[in-house]
């Protein structure tokens, strides 16, 4: 290894600033390679790397990178890099919440191998970000390796520059980082007859990679919506019809270009006469826009049908959406010309000779989706045990969670996710029984879909990957181990193509006094709104808004509610109940108005803390003369508990 020089114009040096500035995938790849050769490091993986690295490079820039990590590695979570010292993990993704996963595992001291298919970052779009999220990208250095980010009030970053920015933390830090490398399947270890023994590893795509050798026992998969492994089930969400288009300019960095103002976000209900302006004039009818500027212009809108099909943007009305947006059913040429006239009036076409930057697939980069339609997992987290080998099993990013785009809430809840996987990793670690860390990590998983910069902890520099730390009121007993069971698979896994909630969250079976106890009292308490049942009656939000109206008629003008769609009423009500009843939401306002059969129970739970809360006391008639109580949630939890109990008798009386 070569000694430590302050020589900053040493090669070393050198290569290490080249690391800092590159601007591409494989140029900081090699960039680091180059270093990691330079210094004879070739062989040293881990936080050993990280160390070595420090040991060698001290000019001003360095030194002011180690600064910020040292004082991320000093935190107690990590042990000093011990905490998972034995554990091999696999990151799956090297998007921004995998690489952000692996940061975490990386200062766990746990061995960390990321994959990633692609050969590049070349995702331009631009994310918003919350004030955690910019905290913690910073307490991660994020300005030494860019240092635009989030200059004055700019609160957002494009994709690609936030890879490279946790890319190069990942490197620094041990991660070993593979691009073009696909991942398949897991293998279970062979039996003892078998070939390969040892533990799990992964199928992938080159065969001959080396790393299909290398057995791991934490499986993360940040690989986005379109891949989750095997034994995890997706639910599909789908609101109302909303087509959004996204599309990115060359951004030149001049003068005029800087002085043109972003649009954080401008919706019809706010500006009505703008949009009524871009109609008139250009024939464009949106619903919102943004616009945001990065490496690129950024816009981001959402679009109503009629106007794509009398633009010629879309050539045929259809009722199915994947059929109405399929490519073959799109004008291209229509759809760029939309595009750029909605950019150039939304900016008063002051953005000189708007070009289109180019994507992955070297064509202009506009996108149009629809974004209604959004997928979830049943469950964050599940273990797999063959031939006495466990392996777990984590989900981050997309392939946990689609976000619903205009609330920029993707990249956020994609960190949090990432912080909570790396708790459950250390737990793991830590000996802690695998049902125990199955329940815990869905305890936490219900809170997810909630989570908003009004409802978790302000102090956000004291955010860690421990719960607590950012969740308030976190119960993570609220899952029990023994609801868990389902979660923990051994032998062979089969794939549930049709999608099924596993048994643990079914209610098909549930009966008994205390469900129609429950049924009961909604119905007396939604007056002349039909109660039948807990799905299809509260779709609409009418159900509900007559519940609390009968709890609380001072709660909020519920009549407003009326002329609103069912997404934006139930949002109103959870949102009044949360606020002002300290009622947790368990559902997502999208999940409420499109209610199936697998949501039943989280209904049960939500109207669970209200029946707790407001039930009458003994010889009461009303049902709103008990005021509100702070045993909500620990009697939801108590009813919940009481459901299992009959559930459980009814199906012992079955069998």
């Amino acid at each position: 290894m070569s000694a430590p020089s302050s020589d900053a114009g040493s090669p070393a040096h050198a290569l290490f600033e080249r690391f800092l500035r590159a601007g591409q995938c494989q140029e900081a790849l090699a960039a680091f390679r180059e270093l990691r050769g330079h210094l004879g490091l070739q062989d040293t993986t881990g936080l050993q790397l990280y160390r070595e690295l420090k040991a060698a490079l001290n000019s001003w820039s360095a030194k002011a990178l180690w600064n910020k990590l040292d004082k991320k590695a000093a935190h107690g979570d990590y042990e000093q890099g011990t905490a998972c010292a034995s554990t091999k993990c696999l990151v799956v993704g090297a998007g921004p919440c995998g690489l952000r996963t692996a940061i975490e595992l990386a200062l766990l001291g746990a061995r960390v191998v990321l994959l990633e298919k692609r050969g590049s970052f070349s995702r331009n779009n631009v994310l918003h970000l919350w004030p955690f999220t910019i905290h913690d990208l910073r307490a991660l250095g994020a300005k030494k390796f860019y240092g635009r980010f989030c200059t004055g009030s700019l609160d957002h970053i494009s994709i690609r520059q936030l890879q490279l920015i946790l890319l190069k933390v990942a490197l620094l830090l041990g991660v070993e980082v593979h691009i073009n490398v696909q991942f398949k399947r897991v293998l279970p270890p062979a039996g003892k007859a078998g070939g390969h023994g040892g533990g799990w590893r992964a199928a992938l795509q080159p065969s001959s990679s080396a790393l299909s050798r290398y057995c791991f026992d934490v499986l993360i998969s940040a690989g986005g919506s379109k891949f989750v492994p095997e034994g995890f089930v997706r639910k599909e969400t789908r609101g109302k019809l909303a087509i959004g288009i996204t599309t990115n300019f060359v951004n030149r960095h001049s003068q005029a270009e800087v002085e043109v103002a972003e649009i954080s976000g401008v919706a019809r209900i706010y500006n009505q006469s703008f949009f009524q302006n871009l109609y008139n004039k250009t024939g464009i009818d949106l619903e919102n826009i943004v616009y945001y500027k990065d490496d690129t212009h950024y816009f981001v809108m959402t679009a109503k049908k009629q106007s794509l099909l009398k633009m010629g943007v879309i050539l045929q009305d259809k009722t199915d959406t994947e059929s109405l947006l399929a490519p073959d059913n799109v004008n291209r040429e229509a759809l760029l010309s939309y595009a750029k006239e909605a950019a150039n009036f939304s900016t008063n076409y002051r953005l000189p000779q708007l070009e289109f930057a180019r994507n992955h697939r070297d064509e202009p980069d506009v996108d149009m989706f629809d974004f209604t339609c959004m997928t979830r997992s049943e469950n964050a987290a599940l273990v797999r045990e063959q031939h006495g080998t466990r392996l777990l099993l984590g989900l981050v990013g997309d392939c946990l969670v689609e976000p619903f785009w205009p609330l920029g809430t993707g990249v956020a809840r994609g960190f949090l996710a990432a912080l909570d996987a790396a708790w459950m990793v250390r737990r793991w670690a830590g000996g802690a029984p695998p049902l125990q860390v199955l329940a815990e990590r869905e305890s936490i998983y219900q809170l997810l879909s909630q989570t908003s910069p009004d409802n978790t902890n302000k102090n956000v520099s004291q955010y860690s990957i421990d719960p607590a730390t950012r969740y308030p009121n976190l119960n993570l007993g609220a899952i029990k181990p023994s609801q868990v069971q389902d979660l923990y698979l051994r032998g062979t896994v089969e794939v549930d193509h049709k999608g099924r909630r596993p048994e643990r969250l079914s209610t098909g079976t549930m009966a008994g006094d205390t469900y129609e106890e429950l049924l009961s009292w909604c119905q007396a308490g939604c007056g002349g709104v039909e109660v039948t049942d807990f799905v299809r009656s509260w779709r609409s939000g009418h159900a509900l808004c007559a519940l609390l109206r009968r709890l609380r008629p001072d709660l909020m003008d519920f009549d407003s509610l009326d002329a609103l769609e069912p997404v934006q009423r139930h949002q109103k009500l959870l949102d009044a109940a949360e606020q002002e009843l300290g009622i947790q939401p368990v559902l997502s306002s999208a999940e409420m108005a499109s209610m199936t059969e697998p949501d039943r129970l989280g209904l049960i739970t939500y109207l669970s803390q209200l029946y707790e809360a407001f039930k009458p006391s003994a010889g009461s008639e009303d049902i709103a003369t008990k005021s509100m109580s702070s045993r909500g949630t620990k009697g939801a939890i108590l009813f919940l508990s009481k459901l299992q109990k009959s559930r459980n008798l009814t199906l012992k009386r079955a069998q």
